[in-house]
């Protein structure tokens, strides 16, 4: 499967869009703020750049792009106040892969710019804002350029569907029937894609320079941990429709989502075998499949109905690009009507995602 032409989130504001369905993924940024804080205050204290230069990697569309840029300019913000030096200016690239959704950023930019002139006053220097299309598993940048990089949720998606030689039949991501070979496959290819990530992002970052990666992860060295739970229930979706004559069951059997959802041994050793950075820092935490629109809000009575359809647009916002590719448009609202109803049932019994933030530091 061709990743890089076939993988983009749902774009535009409509009710299936990753606009309007990313909040999964807004609470692990959320989550992870305080840590990211803390990097870029220590760095920026330490330096004192007149510029700035970040990039986020993985950037996609809707609010979340923004989300992490004004969290970093607050903190840098509250930096220079204590050491009284004046704020510096920012060059940032929001970077994603060719078929995202870029307009749909560059529309809220100038109501974004003129909310920081006004939060932030005359101190506030220029902060230029422009996308890069591209693979994070090439190239990106000039050489050491880059003050800061960020990534959220993005590096559990692979370059490519791993080459599997046997069949993972009925399944489209690891499951406990999924032959050894194909587990070897997923993590050698895992191994690969991580690997070169560091390598390149080496090259561009600069003396110093720091990177903050938020991905999925596991809490167990099993492979087949309850974390990816929710993709076994996609697949029992599919094979429905498969019962029902809607899709051939060779179809279901040649898809493999091109996703991996390593342990944090897993990544140490990854990161360490490579050797182009330190980690200083991998902090574990869940996010509930039924967050509510508040996670800390006492007050959210749960719905696992209203919660399952929350969790099946999530997941149909960032796989039906690739789901639409193999199988086709017509059956994906019964595919996610399917979906929907196995996790509202599942949600009775568990369900979270688990989150890896890691702090690295250029050797």
């Amino acid at each position: 499967m061709e990743v890089q032409q076939g993988l983009h989130m749902n774009g535009g504001n409509g009710e299936t869009s990753y606009t309007n369905n990313s909040k999964f993924q807004e609470l692990g940024i959320t989550k992870a703020k305080p840590l990211v804080n803390r990097i870029i205050s220590d760095w920026y204290s330490t330096n004192l750049p007149r510029c700035l230069r970040i990039a986020d990697l993985g950037s996609s569309s809707g609010p979340n792009a923004l989300l992490v840029i004004t969290q970093i300019i607050e903190a840098i913000d509250e930096t220079c106040n204590q050491v009284n030096c004046n704020m510096p200016e920012f060059q940032v690239f929001l970077n994603d892969l060719p078929s995202n959704d870029f307009n749909t950023i560059f529309k809220t930019l100038p109501a974004f710019y003129e909310q920081l002139k006004k939060e932030k006053g005359e101190k506030f220097g220029p902060c230029s804002i422009s996308g890069l299309p591209g693979s994070f598993y090439e190239r990106l940048f000039p050489s050491t350029t880059i003050d800061f990089f960020h990534s959220s949720n993005s590096l559990h998606w692979l370059s490519q569907v791993p080459p599997i030689v046997e069949s993972n039949k009925g399944n489209v991501y690891l499951a406990k029937m999924t032959p050894p070979s194909v587990l070897k496959a997923y993590l050698v290819q895992f191994q690969k894609d991580f690997s070169l990530f560091l390598s390149l992002r080496s090259k561009e970052i600069t003396s110093g320079g720091r990177m903050v990666i938020i991905m999925l992860g596991r809490r167990s060295e099993d492979p087949f941990g309850k974390e990816g739970y929710v993709l076994e229930l996609l697949s029992k979706s599919l094979n429905d429709l498969v019962s029902e004559g809607l899709i051939e069951e060779a179809k279901v059997d040649s898809f493999n989502l091109p996703i991996y959802m390593p342990s944090s041994k897993e990544i140490e050793g990854i990161v360490c075998v490579e050797g182009s950075f330190y980690i200083d820092q991998l902090e574990i935490f869940d996010v509930n499949w039924g967050a509510s629109d508040d996670d800390d809000n006492k007050e959210f009575v749960f719905d696992r109905f209203i919660s399952g359809q929350r969790v099946a647009k999530c997941i149909r916002a960032v796989s039906e690009s690739l789901l639409a590719s193999h199988f086709g448009d017509a059956i994906i609202d019964t595919l996610f009507s399917r979906f929907m109803e196995y996790v509202s049932e599942h949600l009775l019994k568990e369900g979270k995602f688990v989150n890896f933030v890691i702090s690295l530091r250029g050797k």
